[in-house]
């Protein structure tokens, strides 16, 4: 699905803030970095007290879908479809024991950027509400938010719109994090009240005319024809360090044309009913009021794989089954991710991913 974020009377102690100074968090990181570095390297980076405090969320998360009667589930890492998403690349293995090849034959298996597909076709197979926390890889470089290795939390709701699902996701935010309120915003208006720029009419060079006087031209920025890409660049320079600073910011309704999985607004064509979360300069969650439509869904992941083309990229192996689950019918949904490392940085209030999980991919 998506990525995107995460208090209890754990945490009391330990709600200190994260720094917005770029200057402070590019000094921490290297000295957490140095410390790593002169660590043997098979020791952890994450400390023993950091361990404890970490399982202390991961059963907090558990006893608030316990006491909704949200269930939780297990399925496959590996799977013989995946994501189509022209961002996005997964981690592929070869597998040389199917049973439509022999043995001298392999068929490629993708690790699941999120367990998404495969928790809609328990929807779709008669399943209830569940929920799922486990391992996702995606193909990136890691950093101070991202390990290419990452835990996920992710949560379907029969009957809920996005909306529902936002408060719900709130109430979690607020017991996991200790925070008093959330804010929201459509994606229109975020835009509009920090950049001045209508992101549902905009052009390309209103665009780049922003970018050009907050000094961040680049040249692949004006060879780029994509409207999206560049609104995602303002997005995640220009606004998203701005928000969600006091307390978590839920921005929601979507361009149409960043829909993904989610469907079309009814009341606005030109908007998606998808929302992300954004607290202390994270990007926490991304959630759907889920298409459930099979061939719409086909056509957009058809679509994304006609752009992957253009950029040179190889097609994503569209996952079969979870089109044929959403053809028997998937029932009205929303769901969410959210990662649980980003949603620990905050509650142990660390500066980089690796102070919140045992190895990281170059210690693993």
């Amino acid at each position: 699905m998506r990525v995107g974020h995460y208090q209890t009377p754990f945490f009391k102690g330990i709600s200190k803030p994260l720094s917005f100074d770029k200057g402070f968090f590019r000094l921490q990181y290297l000295k957490f970095s140095l410390k790593v570095s002169l660590l043997m390297a098979w020791e952890p980076s994450m400390s023993w007290q950091h361990a404890k405090q970490r399982a202390q969320v991961l059963a907090t998360i558990r006893g608030f879908f316990s006491k909704r009667d949200v269930i939780e589930v297990e399925t496959p890492l590996l799977s013989n479809g995946t994501i189509t998403d022209v961002h996005l690349d997964p981690f592929i293995t070869q597998f040389n024991y199917s049973a439509d090849s022999n043995i001298e034959q392999s068929i490629p298996l993708y690790a699941q950027t999120s367990p998404e597909f495969a928790m809609k076709r328990l929807l779709a197979s008669g399943y209830g509400c569940c929920y799922q926390i486990c391992k996702a890889f995606r193909h990136e470089q890691h950093g101070r938010y991202h390990n290419p290795e990452f835990t996920m939390l992710e949560w379907y709701r029969l009957g809920f719109d996005h909306f529902q699902l936002m408060d719900e996701l709130a109430e979690l935010l607020i017991e996991v994090l200790q925070c008093n309120k959330v804010d929201k915003i459509t994606y229109q208006n975020l835009f509009i009240r920090e950049v001045a720029i209508d992101p549902l009419s905009t052009t390309k060079s209103e665009l780049l005319g922003l970018i050009t006087q907050r000094g961040m031209l680049s040249d692949w920025l004006v060879k780029e024809d994509s409207i999206d890409t560049l609104l995602q660049f303002i997005m995640s320079e220009l606004i998203e360090p701005e928000i969600g600073i006091e307390a978590p910011c839920f921005v929601y309704n979507f361009p149409a044309s960043q829909a993904s999985l989610a469907n079309i607004s009814s009341e606005d064509g030109r908007v998606a009913e998808r929302f992300e979360c954004y607290f202390k300069g994270i990007e926490l969650a991304n959630g759907f009021n889920e298409l459930t439509d099979e061939k719409l869904q086909r056509a957009r992941f058809e679509e994304d794989n006609r752009k992957r083309v253009e950029l040179d990229k190889e097609e994503g192996m569209i996952d079969k089954n979870f089109l044929s689950a959403l053809d028997s019918g998937l029932p009205k949904c929303s769901g969410v991710a959210m990662g649980v490392d980003r949603l620990l940085m905050l509650a142990l209030s660390v500066n980089t991913i690796d102070q919140v999980i045992t190895f990281p991919i170059e210690n693993a």
